[in-house]
């Protein structure tokens, strides 16, 4: 199989990588420097230091339509905000297209309310064959062929067999699963919810507090699904309480350091700064909180962390806020 990944970041990076070995892989960067500078030292030193890059993987710039044009499948693996100009320059294309980024797109022109990947795609690119693979995986891991289970979803089931065809392997497990609403809607509300237990555990609240923001943030992340359409039973798989579970408590999460960063004091453009990489529940957090206020959903823990992001609130004001919130039913 021909596979073409557009976006040389850590997780694009990661996944050539990681299917150079079974199949024909092109990674396509769009910055001529860093593109220079990969195949001077066939490293991704940026973003993935100290893992060589196979000998087979090609590496590639120019137009990504032309990168794209002879692959059998296209992986855009450019973050949320760019995914609509990619998606846009991919329209024409009849191959299996999927996305990697998690998040939701930023309110286009300050009205209505931001969208899911799917939806710009549903927007820009309607006849695109597409779907998306999620779930819960550091870039760094997949690149060193550790153990993960991915999950590639989409309402084609030609897209679900590509993806599971081209990155299934000894290292990597990927399933199938329909419910695109809902995988979606997990990989974007993780983000915000590990900002909120970054910052329990920056507060050092313990791991009562921890396991509660987990538990009960799920349950935000299953009502918003729900509400936009999706299956209840996905947010129990890879790609709802696994990829929380993942970016929640992990080290090397950027969205829990956020939180880690703006319990020390930091402010939030310190925090980001410190990154190096794209934070996506920074950038989500917000269209989120707007995107259930509009379905009527309630989503307490969301609250308190754009509270904190937009500068209204201190940490311990977040925490007493929800600690002070009245009783009611753990279910329903």
């Amino acid at each position: 199989m021909k596979i073409c990944v557009l976006g040389a970041g850590a997780w694009g990076t990661a996944l050539a990588i990681n299917a150079a070995g079974r199949h024909e892989v092109s990674l396509w960067a769009r910055d001529r420097v860093q593109l220079a500078a990969i195949q001077a030292g066939r490293e991704n030193r940026r973003y993935l230091p100290d893992i060589p890059l196979p000998a087979g993987l090609a590496l590639v710039g120019g137009a990504a339509v032309d990168a794209a044009a002879s692959a059998d499948l296209v992986i855009v693996a450019t973050p949320m905000a760019a995914l609509r100009e990619q998606l846009l320059a991919l329209r024409d294309l009849r191959v299996p297209v999927a996305w990697l980024c998690k998040g939701v797109e930023p309110v286009q022109g300050g009205e209505g309310f931001g969208l899911l990947a799917h939806e710009i795609q549903a927007q820009v690119a309607p006849a695109l064959p597409a779907g998306v693979l999620s779930g819960p995986s550091f870039a760094q891991e997949v690149a060193r062929g550790q153990p993960t289970a991915l999950v590639a979803a989409s309402s084609h089931a030609q897209v679900r067999q590509a993806l599971v065809e081209a990155f299934h392997g000894p290292s990597l497990r990927v399933y199938a699963n329909d419910d695109i609403v809902g995988v979606e809607v997990g990989g974007a509300v993780k983000n915000v919810l590990a900002i909120a237990t970054g910052l329990a555990d920056g507060l050092a609240l313990g791991l009562n507090a921890r396991a509660a923001l987990i538990t009960r943030g799920l349950a935000e992340m299953t009502r918003l699904g729900t509400a936009l359409g999706a299956r209840g039973d996905t947010f129990m798989g890879l790609s709802g309480l696994g990829d929380l579970v993942l970016t929640a408590t992990g080290d090397l999460s950027r969205n829990r350091k956020v939180g880690l960063l703006l319990a020390q004091g930091q402010t939030l453009e310190q925090a980001v700064q410190s990154l190096g990489h794209v934070a996506e529940g920074v950038y989500c957090a917000r269209t989120v909180l707007q995107r259930a206020a509009q379905l009527g959903v309630e989503m307490p823990i969301a609250a308190g962390v754009v509270a904190l992001l937009d500068g209204g609130a201190r940490p311990a004001d977040v925490v007493a806020a929800l600690m002070g919130r009245g009783p009611t039913a753990e279910l329903g």
